[in-house]
């Protein structure tokens, strides 16, 4: 995963977080913010998605200093979104890989890897999130084996749903591969 600088207006939005910390904070990040920041999508998107935040016991005041409605937020009009229904594959925590290592003095940022952060997104399958699919595909090296192996293992047996999801993959790979017999 490339190692990158935070881009505005999230550089100074999470400056202003890390500055109010006076311990170490570990954010799981995902979503359009690490879609846009990591793998150059140029796509709006107004919160940084959170799936976990150690030590828990500062969710309830990062959440407060950060969140929907927050100061923060209308100073910099983007907020952190604690995810609450996001499904993940079992081990993410294995790979998750550091954002901007050495920006901020407390606050640390840690991505999904790109095949976890795929499968964070099925389940809602909106067209944003086919859409950074295919940005993922088109962008890395995406291993369709890898993120079907993945999927079988550490997802499906967690979903509510699985059959409409195994659909949902089987299409989202059918694009890929269309998209990538037009190249």
């Amino acid at each position: 995963m490339p190692s990158k600088s935070i881009p505005e207006p999230w550089q100074s939005f999470l400056s202003d977080i890390d500055a109010t910390l006076a311990e170490d904070v570990e954010l799981h990040c995902l979503g359009g913010f690490v879609v846009t920041v990591l793998y150059d999508l140029a796509r709006a998107t107004a919160d940084v998605d959170v799936i976990a935040i150690t030590p828990r016991s500062e969710i309830e005041s990062l959440m407060s200093l950060a969140g929907q409605g927050s100061d923060l937020h209308r100073k910099h009009k983007i907020y952190l979104q604690l995810v609450g229904v996001a499904t993940v594959p079992d081990t993410y925590e294995e790979r998750l890989t550091e954002m901007s290592p050495g920006s901020f003095k407390h606050l640390r940022l840690f991505a999904l890897d790109p095949y976890d952060l795929a499968l964070s997104k099925i389940e809602r399958n909106t067209q944003r999130d086919r859409d950074d699919v295919k940005h993922l595909a088109r962008t890395l090296p995406f291993e369709l084996d890898k993120l079907q192996e993945r999927y079988r293992k550490e997802l499906r047996p967690d979903l509510g749903n699985p059959e409409r999801e195994d659909l949902t993959l089987t299409l989202w790979i059918e694009a890929i591969e269309e998209e990538r017999h037009k190249a």
